[in-house]
Protein backbone atom coordinates (compact mmCIF):
# COMPACT_ATOMS: atom_id res chain seq x y z
CA UNK A 1 0.00 0.00 0.00
CA UNK A 2 1.27 3.45 -0.92
CA UNK A 3 1.39 5.95 1.96
CA UNK A 4 -0.30 9.23 1.01
CA UNK A 5 -0.71 12.46 2.99
CA UNK A 6 -3.12 15.27 2.15
CA UNK A 7 -2.83 18.63 3.91
CA UNK A 8 -5.38 21.46 3.61
CA UNK A 9 -6.67 23.84 6.29
CA UNK A 10 -10.11 23.99 4.62
CA UNK A 11 -12.03 21.12 6.20
CA UNK A 12 -14.60 20.68 3.41
CA UNK A 13 -11.98 20.72 0.64
CA UNK A 14 -9.81 18.28 2.58
CA UNK A 15 -12.73 15.89 3.13
CA UNK A 16 -13.73 16.05 -0.55
CA UNK A 17 -10.15 15.32 -1.59
CA UNK A 18 -9.93 12.43 0.87
CA UNK A 19 -13.20 10.99 -0.43
CA UNK A 20 -12.05 11.28 -4.06
CA UNK A 21 -8.70 9.60 -3.44
CA UNK A 22 -10.28 6.90 -1.30
CA UNK A 23 -12.84 6.11 -3.99
CA UNK A 24 -10.30 6.02 -6.83
CA UNK A 25 -7.17 4.71 -5.08
CA UNK A 26 -8.35 3.28 -1.77
CA UNK A 27 -7.36 -0.26 -2.68
CA UNK A 28 -3.80 0.89 -3.34
CA UNK A 29 -3.22 3.65 -0.78
CA UNK A 30 -3.45 4.42 2.91
CA UNK A 31 -4.32 8.10 3.26
CA UNK A 32 -3.71 10.45 6.21
CA UNK A 33 -5.10 13.97 6.63
CA UNK A 34 -3.52 17.10 8.11
CA UNK A 35 -5.09 20.51 8.76
CA UNK A 36 -1.82 22.48 8.66
CA UNK A 37 1.86 22.21 7.83
CA UNK A 38 2.99 21.33 11.35
CA UNK A 39 0.55 18.42 11.58
CA UNK A 40 1.58 17.36 8.07
CA UNK A 41 5.24 17.11 9.10
CA UNK A 42 4.36 15.06 12.18
CA UNK A 43 2.37 12.58 10.06
CA UNK A 44 5.09 12.61 7.40
CA UNK A 45 7.65 11.31 9.90
CA UNK A 46 5.31 9.01 11.77
CA UNK A 47 4.14 7.12 8.68
CA UNK A 48 7.13 7.49 6.32
CA UNK A 49 4.95 9.20 3.69
CA UNK A 50 5.73 8.48 0.03
CA UNK A 51 3.30 10.95 -1.60
CA UNK A 52 2.20 14.34 -0.20
CA UNK A 53 -0.62 16.48 -1.64
CA UNK A 54 -0.32 19.93 -0.09
CA UNK A 55 -2.26 23.17 -0.12
CA UNK A 56 0.03 26.20 0.01
CA UNK A 57 -1.82 28.79 2.10
CA UNK A 58 -2.07 27.18 5.55
CA UNK A 59 -1.63 28.76 8.99
CA UNK A 60 1.67 28.44 10.82
CA UNK A 61 3.91 26.32 8.60
CA UNK A 62 2.57 26.80 5.06
CA UNK A 63 2.70 24.29 2.22
CA UNK A 64 5.93 25.67 0.73
CA UNK A 65 7.74 25.46 4.07
CA UNK A 66 6.35 22.00 4.80
CA UNK A 67 7.40 20.77 1.34
CA UNK A 68 10.93 22.12 1.78
CA UNK A 69 11.26 20.25 5.05
CA UNK A 70 9.78 17.06 3.57
CA UNK A 71 12.25 17.21 0.71
CA UNK A 72 15.12 17.66 3.17
CA UNK A 73 13.99 14.67 5.25
CA UNK A 74 13.15 12.32 2.36
CA UNK A 75 14.42 13.12 -1.12
CA UNK A 76 12.36 10.39 -2.83
CA UNK A 77 8.96 11.66 -1.66
CA UNK A 78 6.63 12.86 -4.43
CA UNK A 79 5.18 16.26 -3.52
CA UNK A 80 2.14 17.68 -5.30
CA UNK A 81 0.81 21.19 -4.72
CA UNK A 82 -2.96 21.63 -5.00
CA UNK A 83 -3.72 25.31 -4.53
CA UNK A 84 -6.08 28.11 -5.50
CA UNK A 85 -3.17 30.53 -5.99
CA UNK A 86 -1.94 30.93 -9.56
CA UNK A 87 1.13 32.82 -8.45
CA UNK A 88 4.38 32.70 -10.44
CA UNK A 89 6.48 33.11 -7.29
CA UNK A 90 4.81 30.00 -5.84
CA UNK A 91 5.42 28.05 -9.04
CA UNK A 92 9.07 29.10 -8.98
CA UNK A 93 9.47 27.90 -5.38
CA UNK A 94 7.65 24.66 -6.24
CA UNK A 95 10.14 23.90 -9.01
CA UNK A 96 13.00 24.63 -6.61
CA UNK A 97 11.61 21.99 -4.24
CA UNK A 98 11.31 19.56 -7.18
CA UNK A 99 7.60 18.99 -6.80
CA UNK A 100 5.96 16.46 -9.09
CA UNK A 101 3.24 18.87 -10.16
CA UNK A 102 1.54 22.18 -9.36
CA UNK A 103 -2.24 21.87 -9.75
CA UNK A 104 -4.76 24.68 -9.51
CA UNK A 105 -8.12 24.41 -7.77
CA UNK A 106 -10.64 23.50 -8.95
CA UNK A 107 -8.73 20.59 -10.47
CA UNK A 108 -10.27 18.02 -12.79
CA UNK A 109 -10.51 14.67 -11.06
CA UNK A 110 -8.87 12.77 -13.91
CA UNK A 111 -5.96 15.23 -13.91
CA UNK A 112 -5.39 14.74 -10.18
CA UNK A 113 -5.63 10.95 -10.37
CA UNK A 114 -3.23 10.96 -13.30
CA UNK A 115 -0.63 12.78 -11.22
CA UNK A 116 -1.18 10.36 -8.31
CA UNK A 117 -0.70 7.44 -10.70
CA UNK A 118 2.66 8.91 -11.71
CA UNK A 119 3.59 9.47 -8.05
CA UNK A 120 2.90 5.80 -7.31
CA UNK A 121 5.08 4.76 -10.25
CA UNK A 122 7.89 6.93 -8.87
CA UNK A 123 7.42 5.36 -5.43
CA UNK A 124 7.95 1.94 -7.01
CA UNK A 125 11.04 3.23 -8.80
CA UNK A 126 12.46 4.63 -5.53
CA UNK A 127 11.93 1.27 -3.85
CA UNK A 128 13.82 -0.51 -6.63
CA UNK A 129 16.67 1.97 -6.33
CA UNK A 130 16.85 1.39 -2.57
CA UNK A 131 17.22 -2.32 -3.30
CA UNK A 132 20.03 -1.59 -5.74
CA UNK A 133 18.13 -2.77 -8.81
CA UNK A 134 18.74 -1.27 -12.21
CA UNK A 135 16.30 1.48 -13.20
CA UNK A 136 16.05 3.04 -16.66
CA UNK A 137 17.27 6.64 -16.60
CA UNK A 138 16.91 9.53 -18.98
CA UNK A 139 19.38 9.47 -21.86
CA UNK A 140 21.27 12.55 -22.92
CA UNK A 141 19.13 15.07 -24.83
CA UNK A 142 19.00 14.52 -28.57
CA UNK A 143 17.09 17.69 -29.44
CA UNK A 144 17.97 21.33 -28.97
CA UNK A 145 15.47 24.09 -29.78
CA UNK A 146 16.44 26.32 -32.68
CA UNK A 147 17.17 29.99 -32.10
CA UNK A 148 14.03 30.97 -34.00
CA UNK A 149 11.98 30.06 -30.93
CA UNK A 150 13.11 33.32 -29.39
CA UNK A 151 11.93 35.49 -32.29
CA UNK A 152 8.61 36.72 -33.62
CA UNK A 153 5.57 38.14 -31.84
CA UNK A 154 3.92 36.48 -28.85
CA UNK A 155 1.41 34.10 -30.45
CA UNK A 156 3.72 32.98 -33.25
CA UNK A 157 6.52 32.36 -30.77
CA UNK A 158 4.20 30.44 -28.45
CA UNK A 159 3.06 28.26 -31.36
CA UNK A 160 6.67 27.48 -32.28
CA UNK A 161 7.55 26.66 -28.69
CA UNK A 162 4.52 24.35 -28.43
CA UNK A 163 5.52 22.54 -31.61
CA UNK A 164 9.10 22.10 -30.36
CA UNK A 165 7.90 20.68 -27.04
CA UNK A 166 5.40 18.40 -28.79
CA UNK A 167 8.07 17.12 -31.17
CA UNK A 168 10.50 16.35 -28.37
CA UNK A 169 7.92 14.57 -26.21
CA UNK A 170 6.55 12.53 -29.12
CA UNK A 171 10.11 11.35 -29.83
CA UNK A 172 11.03 10.66 -26.20
CA UNK A 173 7.85 9.70 -24.28
CA UNK A 174 9.19 6.18 -23.77
CA UNK A 175 11.94 7.57 -21.52
CA UNK A 176 11.52 8.37 -17.85
CA UNK A 177 10.80 12.04 -18.59
CA UNK A 178 10.18 14.72 -15.98
CA UNK A 179 9.20 18.36 -16.44
CA UNK A 180 12.65 19.35 -15.19
CA UNK A 181 14.33 17.18 -17.83
CA UNK A 182 12.38 18.73 -20.70
CA UNK A 183 12.90 22.27 -19.37
CA UNK A 184 16.65 21.64 -19.39
CA UNK A 185 16.57 20.23 -22.91
CA UNK A 186 14.54 23.20 -24.15
CA UNK A 187 16.98 25.64 -22.52
CA UNK A 188 14.37 27.24 -20.23
CA UNK A 189 14.45 27.78 -16.50
CA UNK A 190 12.26 25.23 -14.75
CA UNK A 191 9.93 27.82 -13.20
CA UNK A 192 9.37 29.57 -16.55
CA UNK A 193 8.84 26.28 -18.37
CA UNK A 194 6.13 25.25 -15.87
CA UNK A 195 4.06 28.32 -16.76
CA UNK A 196 4.92 28.11 -20.45
CA UNK A 197 3.82 24.48 -20.72
CA UNK A 198 0.34 25.25 -19.36
CA UNK A 199 0.09 28.21 -21.74
CA UNK A 200 0.92 25.96 -24.66
CA UNK A 201 -1.25 22.93 -23.84
CA UNK A 202 -3.76 24.01 -21.17
CA UNK A 203 -2.87 20.95 -19.07
CA UNK A 204 -0.09 19.86 -16.77
CA UNK A 205 3.04 18.03 -17.88
CA UNK A 206 2.13 14.66 -16.35
CA UNK A 207 -1.29 14.57 -18.04
CA UNK A 208 0.23 15.45 -21.42
CA UNK A 209 2.94 12.80 -21.13
CA UNK A 210 0.36 10.14 -20.21
CA UNK A 211 -1.79 11.11 -23.20
CA UNK A 212 1.25 10.82 -25.52
CA UNK A 213 1.89 7.30 -24.28
CA UNK A 214 -1.74 6.23 -24.53
CA UNK A 215 -2.09 7.56 -28.09
CA UNK A 216 1.03 5.65 -29.10
CA UNK A 217 -0.35 2.51 -27.43
CA UNK A 218 -3.62 2.83 -29.38
CA UNK A 219 -1.70 2.67 -32.67
CA UNK A 220 0.27 -0.38 -31.54
CA UNK A 221 -2.89 -2.16 -30.38
CA UNK A 222 -4.07 -2.30 -33.98
CA UNK A 223 -1.19 -4.74 -34.63
CA UNK A 224 -2.58 -8.20 -33.73
CA UNK A 225 0.81 -9.90 -33.45
CA UNK A 226 2.12 -7.64 -30.64
CA UNK A 227 0.96 -8.57 -27.13
CA UNK A 228 -0.26 -6.03 -24.59
CA UNK A 229 2.76 -6.40 -22.29
CA UNK A 230 5.15 -5.61 -25.14
CA UNK A 231 3.04 -2.59 -26.09
CA UNK A 232 3.16 -1.27 -22.55
CA UNK A 233 6.96 -1.56 -22.52
CA UNK A 234 7.16 0.09 -25.94
CA UNK A 235 5.39 3.22 -24.67
CA UNK A 236 7.23 3.54 -21.38
CA UNK A 237 5.47 1.22 -18.90
CA UNK A 238 7.46 -1.78 -17.70
CA UNK A 239 4.61 -2.94 -15.46
CA UNK A 240 1.80 -4.34 -17.64
CA UNK A 241 -0.79 -4.02 -14.86
CA UNK A 242 0.08 -0.36 -14.35
CA UNK A 243 -0.09 0.22 -18.11
CA UNK A 244 -3.56 -1.36 -18.27
CA UNK A 245 -4.76 0.78 -15.35
CA UNK A 246 -3.50 4.02 -16.90
CA UNK A 247 -4.91 3.11 -20.32
CA UNK A 248 -8.35 2.38 -18.86
CA UNK A 249 -8.36 5.58 -16.81
CA UNK A 250 -7.67 7.65 -19.93
CA UNK A 251 -9.86 5.79 -22.45
CA UNK A 252 -12.52 4.15 -20.29
CA UNK A 253 -11.68 0.65 -21.52
CA UNK A 254 -8.80 -1.80 -21.12
CA UNK A 255 -6.11 -2.26 -23.80
CA UNK A 256 -7.59 -5.66 -24.70
CA UNK A 257 -11.09 -4.19 -25.04
CA UNK A 258 -9.71 -1.38 -27.19
CA UNK A 259 -7.96 -3.91 -29.44
CA UNK A 260 -11.16 -5.93 -29.86
CA UNK A 261 -13.16 -2.80 -30.70
CA UNK A 262 -10.73 -1.87 -33.46
CA UNK A 263 -10.94 -5.36 -34.96
CA UNK A 264 -14.75 -5.29 -34.83
CA UNK A 265 -14.79 -2.03 -36.80
CA UNK A 266 -12.79 -3.57 -39.66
Amino acid sequence: MYRVLIADDELIERKVLYKTLTRELGDQCTIWQAANGREALELFDEHDIQIAVLDIEMPGINGIEAAQEMRRRKSSCSIIFLTAFDDFSYAKKAIGIRVLDYLLKPCKEEELIGVLDEAMRLADKALLEEKGEEVQTLMEPVFKPSSELNTGDGQIRLHKVAEAIRQYMEENYVRDLSMQDVARVMNYSEAYFCKLFKQCFDKNFTTYLTECRVEAAKKLLTEPMVNVKEIGEAVGYNDSNYFAKVFKRVTGISPTEYRMSTFNRK
